[in-house]
């Protein structure tokens, strides 16, 4: 079976951690006899130095005749001037807009081997195992106005946080879904005490829990939750929450596995499938990426952890192709490089063997690979 995937490296470490995620996907093509295809494009900063846009119409003609995109990271030091026309985040925000990937999954897992290099104490992080659902095509990031300018009284800008029904119903729903598999508990967070939007989040998630009485559902405020978070990160099943709170609250969460570069992501259009069902092929794409940036401090120095790039991988297999034993074997190699204690520079403490980015890959294929 072919299964044409798009690879968009990006900025920074983004093309150094994808490629190590397409070397350990190839293996396992090698091992399970799959024909995967790779259709490369340019995106971010990277582009908009080379064609003057963030997204090219060729890159987009790419990721349109794929199954499912392995991204990188974009953006940089470079390309932040806040008067800058475009900026190399619009590639990225385009095509969330244009796919209608609305569901931003973003596992959190604490690997025991690595309870020691988060700043919270090791009790605290026993049990963590949780899901953070982003909605990622709404709220402040897409809502208009959206602008600057300036009067006689100096600069103002403004955005706009704006939700429609439609728009929370269908990440709330996926969230209950994904919880109904899990261990059925949703946390809802929102700003109800403040924000209209927030009154509305809240009020459609009661609205629907109707339909899924066998789920657990608490509603809690987005600071108290940021505060949960760290106090008490256990107690998490699933969370759903709209664009901005999920992007802070995911990477306030990614300290708890020690590094941001041990924690995958998925941009779906719709719940993922259950175990052991196959998702139609056909239609738009799906985006798989890690969570970090582009940390152009150490692009190119080899040291990058591609662990994030990887687990995106599998779960790649697992939702977009329907490939279980596949995805598994991919999370079983990075867990058998862990436990022989081999670590990125990220990730490293005393005591540990610390390899860079390729060397990390090629453990990762060899292991895929029987």
């Amino acid at each position: 079976m072919e299964l044409k995937i798009a690879v968009i490296g990006g900025d920074g470490i983004g093309p150094e951690v994808t490629a190590e995620s397409v070397k350990v996907l190839d293996a396992v093509g090698r091992r399970y006899g799959h024909d995967f295809t790779w259709r490369t494009g340019v995106m971010g900063g990277c582009a908009i130095d080379k064609f003057g846009t963030p997204i090219p119409d060729k890159t987009m003609d790419t990721i349109l005749g794929c199954d499912a995109i392995l991204f990188g990271a974009v953006g940089g030091p470079k390309w932040d001037d806040p008067r800058a026309k475009t900026r190399p985040e619009d590639g990225i925000l385009h095509i969330r807009k244009e796919l209608g990937l609305f569901a931003n999954v973003r596992p959190i897992k604490v690997y025991p081997e690595l309870a020691h290099a988060s700043p919270l104490r090791e009790d605290q992080l026993q049990g963590v195992d949780m899901v953070i659902l982003r909605e990622l095509t709404g709220g402040l990031y897409f809502g208009r106005p959206k602008k600057r300018w300036e009067n006689a009284r100096g600069r103002r800008a403004v955005d706009t946080l704006s939700y429609t029904e439609k728009e929370i119903e269908r990440v709330v729903r996926v969230g209950f879904e994904m919880a109904r598999n899990r261990r059925k508990k949703l946390t809802s967070v929102d700003k109800a005490n403040v924000l209209e939007s927030g009154r509305l989040w809240r009020e459609i998630t009661i609205e629907l829990h109707h339909e899924y009485r066998d789920v657990e559902l608490d509603h809690v405020l987005v600071d108290n939750a940021a505060m949960q978070l760290i106090t008490n990160p256990a107690q998490f099943d699933v969370i759903v929450t709209e664009n901005t709170f999920g992007d802070i609250l995911s990477d306030e969460a990614s300290v708890l596995s020690g590094s941001m570069g041990m924690l995958p992501s998925a941009s779906l259009t719709s719940p993922p499938p259950k175990k052991g069902v196959r998702r139609r092929r056909g239609g738009k794409p799906a985006l798989y990426e890690p969570i970090h940036g582009s940390a152009p401090d150490i692009s190119g120095h080899g040291v990058a952890n591609p662990v994030a790039s990887l687990l995106s991988s599998a779960i790649m297999l697992r939702w977009s192709f329907g490939l279980h034993e596949e995805a598994d074997s991919i999370e079983k190699g990075v867990d058998a490089v862990m436990a022989e204690g081999f670590r990125t520079r990220d990730i490293a403490s005393e005591g540990d063997k610390c390899i860079g980015t390729v060397q990390f890959g090629d453990m990762v294929a060899s292991a895929v690979g029987g």
